[in-house]
C-alpha cells in the first residue's frame, strides 16, 4: 500500500476546503427537537481508509453501478421520504402521522448536526485524496465526514424500524446497501458512513424519546352525536387525532374555526351541479394521487435542492410539520362539530367520487392540508406563488366536484389551512437558514 506523507494529505485538505463550500454555516441553523448540535459533534475521524475505497471499486459490477445511480438520486432523505408516503396513512393509528413528521423532522434536525462535524474537520473525500479512486457519482462541494446520506439512512432505520418493525429488517438491509454504494461510488469513506449512521440513529432516538406523549393519552372514543344535521356514519376514523400534541400550533384548536352554518343552501347547490369531464377529473385526481407530495419532489429538482442536502432536509421537514400540524388542527374541528356529509344530509344525492371518507365533513382536510402545503411552499419557491395557490383551489374545489363536501368546507378549510401555513413559515424564517429560493 502507498502511503503519503502527512505534507501530500495536508494539500488534500486544503484543496478540499477552497472548494467544499456547501451551506458552511448550516451547523448553526435551528434545529426543532434537539436543542444544541454540539452535544452530536463527532469525534475526530481517523486516518484515511484509501485501501479500503480501492478495493471496493475493483469489484465493481453493473449491478453495482446501478444501485449508486439509484441511491444518488434525489438527495439523502429522498428515497426514505418515498418510503415513509406509502406507510403513514396505511393503517389506523395516531401515531402515523407522528411518524411521518419525525422522519422530516428528525432528517433535518440530523443533517445539521452532521454539517457541524462536517465544518468543524473538512475532512477530504476519497476521490480528492487519491487520484486513483474514480468518481461515479457527480461530485457533491461539502466535507466527507460524516455521510450526509448515512445520516439519513439512520434516521430512517430508527424512526422506520421503531413505528414499522416488521420493516425494521428490510429498512436495514436497503440503508447498509445504501452506505456501500456511497464507498464504491468513490465520495466518502467507510468510516464516513459508520459515523454519519449512528448519527443519524442517535438523534431519531431521542426525537422519538421527546415526542413519546405526542399522541392522544386518553383511550375512550367520543361517542357519535345523534342529533339532526350531524356526521351519520360508523367506526369514525382517529376521532382522537384532533388531541395530539402540536409542532408549532399551540394546540390543535388554535385555529378552530366556527361551528358549520345550516347547509340547506349548499346541499341544494351540490344537487344542481353537473361535473363536466374536467371537473370529475379534478375530483379523481385529488382523490387519488399524492399531489402536494409529488409537486415538492418536483420542485425540488427544478431548483437543484437535491444537491443541496441541509435545504433538501429543511424543505421536507417543513412539509412534514405542515402535514402534521394541518392534519391535527383540521381534525381538532372535524371531532367538534361532526359536520355531515352531503350523501347524508340527502340519502338520494349519489356523490361523484363513489367513497365517502369515514369521517365528519366539517372543515375539508383536501381543502385545508393543500392551503397549508401552499404557504410552506410558497415560501420555499416564491416564483412559483400561482401554481401553488391554485393546487390549493384545485384541491378544494376537487372535493365539491366529487360531491363528498359543502362549499363552506372548503372555504373555511382554505382559511384555517392558510393560518397554520403561515404560523409555520414565521418559524421557519428564524430559523437562520435564509429566505426561499
Amino acid at each position: 500500500m502507498l502511503k503519503k506523507s502527512p505534507i501530500v494529505l495536508a494539500l488534500c485538505l486544503v484543496f478540499s476546503q477552497a472548494y467544499a463550500q456547501l451551506e458552511p454555516t448550516a451547523g448553526k441553523w435551528k434545529t426543532w427537537f434537539i436543542s444544541s448540535v454540539a452535544e452530536y459533534r463527532l469525534p475526530i475521524p481517523g486516518r484515511s481508509e484509501v485501501a479500503q475505497v480501492l478495493a471496493r471499486q475493483q469489484k465493481l459490477s453493473a449491478q453495482d453501478r446501478q444501485k449508486i445511480t439509484f441511491w444518488n438520486a434525489g438527495g439523502p432523505v429522498y428515497r426514505w421520504q418515498a418510503m415513509m408516503g406509502g406507510l403513514w396513512m396505511s393503517e389506523r393509528r395516531y401515531d402515523g402521522a407522528l411518524s411521518m413528521m419525525l422522519l422530516g423532522v428528525s432528517s433535518y434536525d440530523a443533517t445539521i448536526a452532521a454539517w457541524d462535524s462536517k465544518y468543524a474537520y473538512r475532512r477530504a473525500r476519497p476521490f480528492e485524496v487519491d487520484k486513483r479512486i474514480k468518481l461515479l457519482a457527480p461530485q457533491p462541494n461539502s466535507p466527507s465526514y460524516p455521510c450526509e446520506y448515512s445520516v439519513a439512512a439512520g434516521v430512517a432505520v430508527a424512526i422506520i424500524g421503531h413505528f414499522y418493525p416488521a420493516m425494521k429488517d428490510s429498512v436495514l438491509k436497503m440503508a447498509l446497501e445504501m452506505m456501500d454504494t456511497r464507498v464504491a461510488a468513490g465520495l466518502v469513506f467507510p468510516s464516513d458512513t459508520k459515523a454519519g449512521f449512528e448519527l443519524g440513529q442517535k438523534i431519531a432516538e431521542a426525537e422519538i424519546a421527546l415526542t413519546k406523549n405526542y399522541t392522544p393519552q386518553q383511550t375512550e372514543v367520543p361517542k357519535i352525536p345523534n342529533e339532526p344535521g350531524k356526521w351519520t356514519g360508523k367506526n369514525p376514523y382517529l376521532p382522537l387525532l384532533g388531541q395530539n400534541k402540536t409542532v408549532v400550533l399551540s394546540s390543535g384548536s388554535q385555529f378552530r374555526p366556527g361551528p358549520p352554518p345550516d347547509f340547506a343552501k349548499e346541499m341544494e347547490e351540490l344537487r344542481n351541479y353537473k361535473p363536466d369531464f374536467g371537473g370529475i377529473a379534478n375530483a379523481f385526481r385529488f382523490a387519488s394521487e399524492s399531489v402536494w407530495e409529488d409537486l415538492l419532489d418536483k420542485k425540488v429538482l427544478e431548483y437543484n435542492l437535491h444537491l443541496n442536502p441541509p435545504q433538501l432536509a429543511r424543505a421536507y421537514a417543513l412539509r412534514a410539520v405542515g402535514i402534521y400540524d394541518g392534519f391535527v388542527a383540521c381534525w381538532d374541528a372535524k371531532y367538534a362539530y361532526w359536520g355531515i356529509r352531503p350523501n347524508q344530509y340527502d340519502p338520494n344525492f349519489k356523490p361523484t367520487l363513489i367513497f365517502t371518507p369515514p369521517f365528519p365533513g366539517y372543515p375539508s382536510g383536501h381543502a385545508a392540508l393543500g392551503a397549508v402545503m401552499a404557504e410552506i411552499y410558497t415560501y420555499l419557491f416564491p416564483m412559483d406563488r400561482a401554481l401553488f395557490e391554485k393546487t390549493a383551489k384545485d384541491a378544494a374545489e376537487s372535493r365539491f366536484q366529487g360531491g363528498i363536501h359543502f362549499r363552506s368546507d372548503n372555504e373555511v378549510a382554505l382559511k384555517l389551512g392558510s393560518q397554520v401555513g403561515t404560523l409555520i413559515v414565521e418559524k421557519a424564517k428564524k430559523d437562520g437558514a435564509g429566505e426561499g429560493n
